[in-house]
């Protein structure tokens, strides 16, 4: 079956009033990169994806031109949007700028640093079969459901609870139907693109595995986390190409360069 037209939308919005910076988080550095970068870099290399929207601050439009799309060389953004008030107000001003008809479009939180090419390729499989899936991974922890007062009122069977990511991908056209029937009714509410879907389509929305690692740098905490998650990633990087240059020889290196080539990072 052939490849369907697949857009991401990703969001670059956000404030840094958790982060406690006058810099936006999707701006801080993180191992000499702004965070956006790294979503958008596994956009860019991946070949599921054709076109990349993606969604400023407002009047940080040009910024994000000159200082994240042309210095690192983003060529599938193809359009550079402002935001809205709300996340909602962001997407809904993402999804109207494609044009495509027929395909899938990924919602991705900008602040998300580690989404990776075998994530983007689960999520296509996902929902190619169902037209709408979300990224997330089932949760570790016992949740509690409180009141007002923060008595326990309930505790749902943790195997039935996931923490939920992004990408949050979608038939085109379903997507873009149920966010214009959104801001039709004036609903502000929805807290993700699944949530649009469901209340809006009754449309069920299946999950697909993420990573533990995607997570959302919100706080100083999360980029301190993020940190350790990339000097890791980078030690075992270096670990398989010391092995590359000791087997070389032996006829044995060009098994682990391809390996090392066709990870799923």
């Amino acid at each position: 079956m052939e490849k369907k037209y697949c857009t991401a939308v990703v969001l670059a919005g956000g404030s840094g009033k958790r982060m406690g910076t006058k810099v936006h988080k999707q701006y801080l550095m993180l191992k000499g990169y702004p965070v956006l970068y790294y979503s958008l870099k596994a956009f860019q290399d991946s070949s599921w994806i054709d076109e990349i929207v993606l969604v400023s601050g407002t009047g940080e439009e040009e910024y994000c031109q000159k200082e994240i799309v042309e210095k690192y060389g983003f060529s599938k953004v193809h359009k550079i949007v402002a935001g809205g008030a709300e996340r909602y107000n962001s997407v809904w001003n993402g999804l109207q700028q494609i044009k495509e008809k027929d395909g899938f479009v990924y919602i991705h939180d900008g602040a998300r640093p580690f989404v990776d090419d075998a994530m983007i390729e689960r999520a296509y499989s996902c929902v190619e079969e169902t037209n709408a899936c979300v990224a997330g991974m089932p949760v570790k922890d016992t949740i509690k459901v409180v009141d007002e007062k923060n008595y326990v009122k309930g505790t749902p069977e943790r195997k039935t609870l996931w923490l939920v990511q992004t990408p949050q991908v979608f038939n085109i056209q379903l997507i873009k139907e149920a966010y214009q029937k959104l801001i039709n009714e004036k609903i502000e509410n929805a807290t993700d693109d699944a949530m649009v879907v469901e209340q809006m389509m009754g449309h069920t929305v299946k999950l697909y595995p993420g990573a533990y690692e995607n997570i959302k740098i919100t706080t100083p905490e999360d980029l301190l986390v993020a940190e350790a998650f990339l000097y890791e990633y980078t030690r075992k990087l270096s670990y398989v190409y010391s092995l590359i240059s000791k087997n070389v020889k032996t006829g044995q290196g060009n098994l682990l360069k391809n390996m090392t080539e066709n990870r799923d990072t």
